[in-house]
C-alpha cells in the first residue's frame, strides 16, 4: 500500500475501528444487524430468502405510507391542506417504490417459487396488519376484513385505532364542509367505523371544485392528491394480480383465498369513489 492510499484509508470512517468492538454507529442507530437476522428461510432455496426480504421491504413501505397518511389527516384536521397534500405526495413516492418491488418478484420463475411455496402454509400477505391498517386509514373498512381482524385488535393496537378513527377521506370531506362547500350532513356525521359508501351529494361537491378550479385552488389540489393516492393503490393491486397469475396461474391462493378470483374482485375497488365518478360528468 502506498502512503497516499494508506492516508485515504485512515480518513475513511469504515476503516477506523469502533470503540470496544461495538457495532458501527449506522448499524447501531437503525439496528441493521437485528434487521438482517429476521430473514430466516426454511428451505435451501435462495429464492425463498429473496421472497422474505422483499416481503420485509413491502411491509416497511406500508408503514411509510401509513405514517404519511396519518400526518395528512392531522394536517387537514388543523386546516393545513397544503401540508396535507405534501404528506400525500410523499406517500405516493413510497407507493411507487412498492410498485417497483413487484419487479423483483417477477424475476422468479414459477418452478423456483414452487420449491418453497409449501413452507408458507396458511401464510398470506392479506394477513399483514400494517397493510390492513393502511386500508382502514384510507376508508376501506370492508365488513369481511374487519371481521377477520377482530381477534387481532389487542395484539396490534394500530388496527384498533384505525378501525375507530376517521379515515383520510373523512377528514378531507370535513375540510371541504368547513370551507362552506355543501357536503351532506349525514356524510360528515357518519359512523366512521363502517365502510365508506359513495354519496351523490359528495360527487356534486367535487364536480363544483373541478368546474371552477380557480375559485377552489386548494380544494382542487386536494382532489388531485387524493386521486393520485387512489390511483397508485389501484396500480399496486393490479400488479399483485398479474404477479400472482404469472407465478401461480389459477391455483388457490395462500391463506385460504381463492387466488385470482379474489384478487380480481378487490381490483375493482376504488378509494374516494366520487372523485372517480365525477370525471364522467365533467
Amino acid at each position: 500500500m502506498t502512503a497516499s492510499s494508506a492516508d485515504g484509508a485512515a480518513g475513511c470512517p469504515a476503516a477506523r475501528p469502533d470503540r470496544d468492538g461495538a457495532a458501527p454507529a449506522y448499524v447501531s442507530y437503525a439496528r441493521m444487524d437485528t434487521l438482517h437476522e429476521l430473514a430466516v428461510p426454511r428451505t435451501e432455496s435462495p429464492r425463498e430468502l429473496t421472497f422474505i426480504l422483499i416481503s420485509h421491504v413491502k411491509e416497511l413501505l406500508f408503514r411509510v405510507v401509513h405514517t404519511e397518511i396519518d400526518q395528512a389527516r392531522k394536517q387537514l384536521r388543523s386546516r393545513r391542506p397544503q401540508d396535507a397534500c405534501a404528506s400525500m405526495e410523499r406517500a405516493v413516492r413510497a407507493q411507487r417504490v412498492l410498485l417497483a418491488s413487484w419487479d423483483v418478484m417477477t424475476a422468479m420463475t414459477p418452478d423456483e417459487f414452487l420449491t418453497f411455496r409449501d413452507v408458507l402454509g396458511t401464510a398470506s400477505g392479506t394477513q399483514s396488519f400494517m397493510y390492513r391498517a393502511l386500508e382502514f386509514s384510507l376508508g376501506n373498512k370492508d365488513p369481511h376484513s374487519v371481521r377477520d381482524c377482530l381477534s387481532h385488535l389487542d395484539r396490534y393496537p394500530v388496527l384498533r385505532a384505525e378501525l375507530d378513527a376517521p379515515s383520510l377521506y373523512d377528514e378531507a370531506l370535513r375540510y371541504l364542509g368547513g370551507n362552506g362547500l355543501p357536503v351532506p350532513a349525514h356524510v360528515l356525521e357518519r359512523d366512521v367505523t363502517r365502510q365508506y359508501e359513495a354519496d351523490p351529494g359528495v360527487e356534486e361537491v367535487w364536480l363544483s371544485v373541478y368546474r371552477a378550479p380557480g375559485r377552489h385552488p386548494r380544494e382542487h389540489r386536494l382532489a388531485e392528491a387524493l386521486t393520485e393516492l387512489s390511483y397508485q393503490f389501484s396500480l399496486w393491486r393490479a400488479n399483485h394480480l398479474l404477479v400472482v397469475e404469472r407465478m401461480l396461474g389459477s391455483k388457490p391462493g395462500t391463506g385460504g383465498t381463492s387466488g385470482l378470483g379474489w384478487l380480481r374482485s378487490i381490483n375493482e375497488h376504488r378509494f374516494f369513489p366520487e372523485l372517480w365518478a365525477a370525471r364522467t360528468r365533467l
